[in-house]
């Protein structure tokens, strides 16, 4: 689909509904006067409430730089961005994580989530509860008074995911978070955050190499062709995404089909 056939799909969303993500024919350059580099677009785009969007590319295709402009830490050159109506707000508007979990290794986990619970606003009398029930998401029942050097990078990366979570805002925004990790770990964690996704009904916006993840975890992927970036493949995935066993799901015919569609349309986008 190309990015005027996106925004056209886009056309009938309430884009100011909480969640909602809108790409306006988005542009954003590196360097000043003549040594400026293109990183991204021109990109039109629509993301609405509720849906995972997987972003997949070759390396150096602007992904990481969209999400930078979703959650406000850079302003795009030229065009807009929208969520939930308005421009983003850095930190406020969406929970972002990252490659690596940047955690504060002083504190225990529980001196993590607080922190982000008391940015996020949360009274300290509710603190305890709704720590608990973060902890509980990412499945870290107990850990509370480790601290970050005592548990595994697996572990570590929940946290960081519990603490995108503890503010109330409708959007998650995450940039290749379990690249890192090993294949199982990897997958422990897809299933977790397919789960918790599911659960709060967020928006999430999630970047990868991998056609296998983006198959696996996105309502929606999005293929973008080698700098500067612009859509390739705007494809919805129709695969079901609650009470279906993984194992059986990624061995399913039709995530073997989905996952050759990908990977062959981000081989092709990045020799365009």
């Amino acid at each position: 689909m190309s990015s005027s056939e996106t925004t056209a799909a886009g056309a009938g969303t309430d884009t100011s509904r909480a969640g909602t993500v809108r790409l306006d024919h988005v542009t954003h350059r590196y360097g000043r006067g003549g040594e400026t580099f293109t990183a991204v677009g021109p990109v039109d785009l629509t993301v609405p409430a509720g849906e995972f969007l997987a972003l997949v590319g070759a390396s150096g295709c602007g992904k990481s730089t969209l999400l930078r402009l979703i959650a406000g830490f850079e302003r795009p050159t030229h065009g807009s961005v929208l969520v939930s109506g308005a421009a983003p707000r850095p930190g406020e508007t969406a929970g972002v994580v990252f490659q690596t979990p940047r955690l504060f290794p002083w504190r225990t986990v529980r001196g993590n989530i607080d922190l982000a619970l008391r940015y996020a606003g949360v009274d300290r009398a509710r603190r305890p509860e709704r720590r608990a029930e973060l902890l509980a998401r990412v499945g870290l029942e107990g850990t509370e008074e480790r601290r970050v050097w005592e548990i595994s990078g697996g572990q570590q990366q929940r946290v960081a995911i519990a603490r995108a979570l503890a503010a109330e805002n409708p959007l998650l925004l995450l940039d290749e978070p379990f690249a890192a990790l090993d294949a199982l770990t990897r997958e422990r964690l897809q299933e977790d955050l397919r789960r918790v996704t599911e659960r709060t009904g967020r928006t999430a916006v999630f970047v990868t190499h991998s056609a296998d993840e983006a198959v696996f975890l996105g309502s929606r992927i999005v293929v973008l062709t080698r700098s500067p970036g612009t859509v390739a493949l705007d494809l919805p995935i129709t695969l079901p995404r609650g009470g279906v066993d993984s194992e059986e799901l990624r061995g399913s015919r039709e995530f073997a089909e989905l996952r050759a569609q990908v990977s062959h349309a981000v081989k092709a986008a990045a020799a365009a």
